[in-house]
């Protein structure tokens, strides 16, 4: 028994999406009696209705150069790629002020590289679920990035190739005029530059999570769906139990990796984190011809993702509170932005009622700095906590959960988890 698990019981994993069931598995390989518990089903969060991207070329933080000024463009502009909508609320300013210290050029390095740093190891993990069997749905067509202008796709490319320094390929030059197009067949006439990452990667994420829930239980995992955890008893440093819904679960670790609502159970531990919704939508589509890559509509910052016989179009990321209200102008404002690239899919947006499925909105968690906290909760020894991914918990779960696990395990933090502790700066 390592100092990092307590008493009788299994480590209680708080969260079904894909960080939480991730860890889970990992710890559940290296032999640990686990289970874990969802408030509703698993993958019923922002895991569901998300692109499905495994991706190194965009693993970024939000805080950027400029973001902030991009951000401030949005107010009044439902339309807007990234839209801000300020709250009346204390809490929600010092977020957006701890935001914009952190979009600092160092700061964004920082950000960029320990993540770089984390996905090393991404797509081997990957490789290992599959040979052990879980359905990951993962495929690597590559990822082409469409612009409407050939100075904007170099811009871009001439950015990328800085921060990628060396640990993806990518092309010496884009594609330009009628050729750009021939990258992929969906894309329309409009595009007049573009190019190829090739081997990114991407998911069915909810098919992706029912794969690990699947091996979960073959492992003889108990998942607990339809109970909320409430709070936790402690003893001095300790967790001892968590309080559900469904009653007290004695326990000898915890990990909570609930999204958004982390923030509420890790207070109960005296430790909130200030997180934030940056709220994402998607929808599915038939198109024809579909896409075979992974498409990044460069302008517009929409996303388009085969997944089986169908495409989900996303984008957007709204800051207006901790709340999953689907605001259909933002739905429309994608679709509008993807013809831009996908041609005359639809004539108008009244079409769109009849056209797309399953429109979604989904509450990416992020922190001010845009970095998860993958560590031990500062005073409680066997409490941790994996939540504040952004738009990358798909692509960084495998590796969040691998790591993570090995803490638990071992009582002793892996070193590319150092950038990502709980307490790097004053909450």
């Amino acid at each position: 028994m390592t100092a990092a698990l307590g008493g009788e019981g299994p480590v209680v994993v708080v969260g079904g999406g894909v960080v939480g069931l991730c860890t889970a598995y990992y710890l559940a390989a290296a032999g640990l009696p686990v289970e874990v518990v969802e408030r509703r089903g698993l993958a019923s969060g922002a895991s569901r209705g998300n692109a499905g991207w495994i991706c190194l070329s965009h693993s970024t933080p939000v805080p950027a150069p400029g973001v902030v000024r991009y951000a401030l463009r949005s107010l009044g502009r439902p339309d807007s790629p990234l839209y801000l909508r300020p709250l009346p609320d204390p809490a929600f300013v010092r977020w957006l002020w701890r935001f914009w210290r952190s979009s600092t050029p160092a700061a964004f390095r920082r950000g960029y590289a320990a993540i770089a740093e984390l996905n090393h190891d991404t797509f081997d993990l990957f490789d290992g679920l599959r040979e052990a069997g879980v359905d990951t749905t993962l495929t690597r067509p590559g990822m082409v990035h469409a612009f409407l202008s050939p100075a904007e796709a170099r811009h871009h490319l001439a950015l990328q190739r800085q921060m990628a320094d060396g640990r993806y390929p990518l092309p010496d030059d884009v594609v330009v005029g009628d050729e750009a197009r021939l990258l992929d067949d969906a894309l329309s006439p409009r595009v007049r530059a573009a190019y190829l990452v090739e081997g990114e990667g991407v998911v069915d994420p909810e098919a992706f999570a029912r794969g690990l829930g699947d091996a979960l239980t073959a492992a003889g995992v108990k998942v607990r769906e339809n109970a909320e955890a409430l709070g936790f008893r402690t003893a001095g440093e300790r967790v001892t139990a968590l309080r559900t819904t469904q009653g007290d679960l004695p326990c000898a670790a915890v990990v909570v990796a609930a999204g958004t609502r982390s923030s509420r159970l890790l207070g109960g531990l005296g430790h909130p984190l200030p997180l934030q919704a940056g709220k994402g939508y998607s929808f599915s589509v038939d198109l024809d011809p579909a896409p075979r890559h992974t498409l990044y509509f460069g302008e517009r910052r929409a996303v388009a993702s085969p997944l089986g016989a169908t495409t989900r179009i996303g984008g957007t990321m709204e800051l207006s509170g901790n709340n999953n209200r689907l605001d259909w102008r933002r739905v429309v404002a994608v679709a509008l932005a993807s013809r831009h690239y996908l041609g005359r899919w639809f004539d108008d947006p009244d079409d769109l009622v009849g056209l797309i499925r399953d429109p979604w909105v989904g509450g990416r968690p992020f922190l001010p700095d845009g970095l998860p906290v993958i560590d031990r909760v500062p005073g409680h020894t066997n409490a941790f906590a994996a939540t504040g991914h952004g738009m990358l918990g798909v692509t960084l779960g495998p590796v969040t959960g691998h790591r993570l696990a090995e803490y638990v395990r071992t009582g002793r933090r892996p070193e590319s988890l150092t950038p990502f502790r709980y307490e790097r700066g004053r909450w």
